[in-house]
């Protein structure tokens, strides 16, 4: 278990707010990874963010902002992590694809069959299956190491007007800080909702705490959940 003050906001931060104010009309809700792999007990990597995600609640968590986002009649979309066998034929990767690799992470039969796909490791976490398959949400293409560079979502959220994020997903140190580092880059605003994400323990160090600690250097606010909601009935 973990101390959970060492996550805590700070009392008396020394940055400036960014004077974010969320505005419907130009927003979108944006869940990176929200799979079985990373989500479930059955996943493939539930040993390694398993305590993280239980102490969060992220799993309910999500749940509550993507309902909360369809009641708010924003745009909503899913940012998924995929592996096709032709992907087994990179001749490099890094420590992180590596692991995922080894352990069949994402992985599906190929990109034009959902042969083997439902429930699988690389499926939606059930409990989001009704909000993300209602024909509304955007799917986009798949991103390949941790950030949006190689999908369409940047087209999606531009082609439907939206330029604030409301962040929040898997994994708090991989793809959700670099969808964040992108969409910033790309000229959104971007608020991350800290308790909605998590992040890997391992003795390379506490993934979460990285990543809560470059949210609040970057993104235009960070947020709770409960906040979030609130945001989105109030705005």
């Amino acid at each position: 278990m973990s101390n959970s003050s060492i996550y805590a906001e700070p009392a008396g931060p020394a940055l400036p707010g960014s004077g974010f104010t969320l505005d419907l009309t130009r927003a979108a809700l944006v869940i990176t990874d929200p799979q079985i792999d990373f989500l479930s007990p059955k996943g493939a990597t539930w040993s390694v963010f398993g305590d993280s995600i239980t102490e969060n609640g992220t799993v309910g968590h999500i749940g509550a902002l993507l309902a909360s986002a369809k009641e708010a009649g924003i745009t909503v979309a899913v940012s998924p992590h995929y592996f096709y066998p032709t992907d087994q034929q990179w001749q490099f990767s890094d420590p992180i694809e590596q692991f995922m690799h080894s352990v069949g992470m994402f992985s599906r039969t190929g990109p034009l069959t959902l042969d083997g796909f439902t429930d699988s490791g690389a499926d939606f976490l059930p409990e989001y299956r009704e909000y993300i398959l209602d024909g509304k949400t955007v799917i986009a293409s798949p991103h390949k190491i941790v950030g949006p560079e190689s999908n369409d979502l940047v087209l999606q959220l531009r082609k439907r007007g939206v330029s604030q994020v409301i962040l929040a997903g898997m994994a708090a140190n991989l793809c959700t800080e670099g969808h964040l580092r992108e969409l910033l880059e790309q000229g959104f605003e971007a608020v991350v909702v800290r308790d909605a994400t998590a992040g890997p323990r391992l003795p390379e160090g506490d993934g979460y705490l990285a990543a809560v600690i470059n949210f609040r250097f970057l993104a235009s606010a960070v947020w709770s959940t409960e906040q979030t909601v609130g945001h989105l009935r109030s705005a």
